[in-house]
C-alpha cells in the first residue's frame, strides 16, 4: 500500500493535517481528495481535538489540482468525479466542528488557495504568493473559489485574481484580508501551533457553537448550523429524556416543558 499523502497527527488537543506530496508541490489527485475526506473523519471523531492545523510538506502549501489528474477526463468525469467531489471534500473541511488554522508554508494557488480558504484562520509566510490562475488555463475555479472566497473575502478581490490573474504577496493578501497573520520564512507552522494552543485554552463547547453561529451569519452551511445548534439545545432538556424513556417503556410521554 502506498504511503498516505494526507497525514493526520494528534498532540494533546491539537490535530495536524499535512498535505504530503512535495515532489508535486502538494498538488491533489482523486486519491488525495479521498484521503482528505478520511482525515476529516479522523479529526471529527477524536473527542480530544479542540483545534486543527492544515499545512503542506516541503516548500509548497498546495499547487491545487494536479493537471495530469484531470486533463484526460471526459467533461462528465471532470464535472462529477473531480469538481463536485472535490467541492464536497473542501466543504467538509470548512465545516469541521473545530476551528481550522492553515499554516501557509509555501505558495497557495488555484485549488491550493481554495484549500486555504476552508480554514478559519490563515497564517502565511512572508515569501509566499496567493492567486487563482485557472482562467489562464481556460478553466474556472471549481472548489469554491468563486463561492466561499467571495463570501469570506469579498467579490472584488476575487475578480482581480480570477478575471485579471493577479497574484498577491503575503503582505498584500494580509491587507486584503486573505490571510490573517504573516510569519517569517519557515515560521508558519510554529505560529499556527502557538495560535492553536491559544484556541485550545478557550471553552471548547463555546468555541464549537460560536463557529457554527459565525458560519450561519456568513450564510455558510445555514441548515447544518441551525439544526446542529437546535439539536444540542434539545439534547440537554428534561423533555427529551422523558420522550426517550416513554418510548422505551411503551407509554405516552408526559412533557412538562422543562429545559
Amino acid at each position: 500500500m502506498a504511503d498516505p499523502r494526507i497525514e493526520v497527527t494528534f498532540a494533546g488537543h491539537i490535530a495536524t493535517i499535512t498535505v504530503s506530496r512535495p515532489e508535486k508541490l502538494n498538488a491533489f489527485d482523486l486519491d488525495m481528495l479521498k484521503e482528505l475526506n478520511a482525515a476529516c473523519d479522523a479529526v471529527e471523531t477524536n473527542a480530544q481535538v479542540r483545534v486543527a492545523i492544515l499545512t503542506g510538506a516541503g516548500k509548497a502549501f498546495s499547487a491545487g489540482g494536479d493537471i495530469k489528474a484531470w486533463a484526460a477526463m471526459t467533461p462528465n468525469e471532470f464535472g462529477h468525479a473531480w469538481v463536485r467531489f472535490g467541492h464536497r471534500v473542501f466543504e467538509r473541511l470548512a465545516t469541521l466542528r473545530v476551528p481550522l488554522i492553515a499554516a501557509l508554508n509555501g505558495h497557495a494557488l488555484g485549488g491550493g488557495l481554495e484549500l486555504a480558504a476552508a480554514a478559519d484562520i490563515r497564517i502565511a509566510e512572508t515569501q509566499i504568493r496567493l492567486g487563482l490562475p485557472e482562467t489562464g488555463l481556460g478553466m474556472v475555479p471549481g472548489w469554491s473559489g468563486t463561492q466561499r472566497l467571495v463570501r469570506r473575502f469579498g467579490a472584488q478581490i476575487v475578480r482581480r485574481m480570477v478575471l485579471g490573474g493577479e497574484v498577491f504577496s503575503a503582505a498584500e493578501a494580509r491587507s486584503f484580508g486573505l490571510v490573517d497573520h504573516v510569519a517569517e520564512t519557515g515560521d508558519a507552522l510554529a505560529a499556527a501551533q502557538a495560535y492553536a494552543e491559544r484556541v485550545a485554552r478557550r471553552g471548547p463547547a463555546a468555541v464549537e457553537v460560536a463557529k457554527l453561529m459565525i458560519a450561519s451569519a456568513n450564510a455558510e452551511d445555514n441548515g447544518t448550523a441551525v439544526e446542529a445548534l437546535g439539536s444540542i439545545l434539545v439534547a440537554k432538556t428534561a423533555d427529551l429524556k422523558e420522550g426517550v424513556s416513554a418510548f422505551a417503556e411503551k407509554r405516552e410521554p408526559v412533557f412538562k416543558g422543562e429545559w
